[in-house]
């Protein structure tokens, strides 16, 4: 059985696209560092401004 961890002591990161801090997931377990945003909506964003011009 796998070790129990408690909340707390995950990493957290912060979202590059709305700023709040998100903690590890099991799902992105092997691409952690790669991992920039909290949820698809934000990913979604930073998409959706990335390819606007002004």
């Amino acid at each position: 059985m796998a070790k129990m961890r408690k909340k707390g002591d995950l990493p957290v990161k912060t979202c590059a696209c709305c700023g709040r801090p998100f903690v590890w997931r099991k799902k992105w377990e092997k691409v952690w560092d790669e991992v920039r945003y909290c949820s698809d909506r934000c990913r979604g964003e930073a998409r959706k401004g990335k390819g606007a011009t002004a």
